[in-house]
């Protein structure tokens, strides 16, 4: 289940709240007891590792003038 963060304006606390997806724009009450909150915009960073903890490298590119009408030499290019 998804977990979002509000904060209180009147006494400044951050909270997470967990809940379904369907609800992550009602409002959410204070720990406190306080009612004037606001929903927090969160950021999630995901980094793919492959194995041994190294950053996977990036796809290699195909070599120039592999062929074809633009690059093969077929038609005095």
């Amino acid at each position: 289940m998804p977990r979002y963060e509000f904060r209180c304006r009147e006494c400044s606390s951050t909270f997470e709240v967990d809940r379904p997806m369907a609800t992550a724009s009602d409002p959410a009450a204070c720990p406190a007891g306080h009612a004037d909150t606001v929903k927090l915009l969160s950021t999630v960073s995901l980094g793919g590792r492959s194995a041994g903890g190294r950053a996977a490298p990036p796809p290699a590119m195909a070599p120039a003038g592999g062929g074809g009408c633009c690059g093969g030499g077929c038609c005095g290019g």
